[in-house]
């Protein structure tokens, strides 16, 4: 071990390179990186549907819900909007993940490979999430983004700020998965 962070930046920061998949994933959020970073991978042709997650967000006072946000975003850069699909009530991670996936089966989408797309501290919690919830034969592809308070895997641990938000997703991680060990 290099130091003393390396098990905790290896854990939480989860990284894969693009593949074609049936669908790009994103979980909710204030952030316009997150679906900058899934209209790239969009007209890559790497999946023929985005599916942004998100319900009502107080960062976001001009707009009804996360996906709006969102989708509003998708559309200015030339996604059609035939190619967007619907979750605006989600309001955790773990919503995002149960809502998604039944937007998924309620319009008969066959996945058997998603493209997720969240923050790049968050990827692991995220992962986590989308793997109990949806069908276990899916293949998730982390497509994380780095916004703007510039959260790195290699940096996390140089400010003070940094460090809460990271060492904030260990606790919740501990927090969301401890029921599932425990039974």
């Amino acid at each position: 071990m290099n130091n003393l962070f390396d098990s905790i930046s290896d854990f939480i920061f989860v990284e894969d390179k693009p593949k074609k998949s049936d669908i790009i994933l994103i979980l909710g959020g204030s952030k316009p990186q997150l679906m900058e970073r899934a209209v790239e991978l969009y007209h890559q042709g790497l999946a023929p549907y985005i599916l942004p997650s998100g319900g009502i967000n107080k960062k976001l006072p001009d707009w009804d819900s996360e996906w709006e946000f969102l989708r509003n975003i998708a559309i200015t850069n030339g996604v059609p909007e035939s190619a967007i699909l619907k979750e605006d009530k989600a309001l955790s991670t773990l919503d995002n993940a149960i809502l998604s996936w039944q937007v998924i089966q309620q319009d008969n989408i066959k996945v058997k490979r998603a493209i997720l797309v969240c923050k790049s501290f968050h990827a692991r919690r995220a992962l986590l999430t989308y793997q109990i919830i949806f069908s276990s034969d899916i293949e998730f592809i982390v497509c994380p983004i780095i916004d703007d308070r510039d959260i790195r895997k290699d940096n996390w641990f140089l400010d003070n700020a940094k460090i809460i938000e990271v060492m904030e997703e260990v606790e919740k991680i501990g927090k969301y998965f401890a029921k599932q060990l425990q039974d």
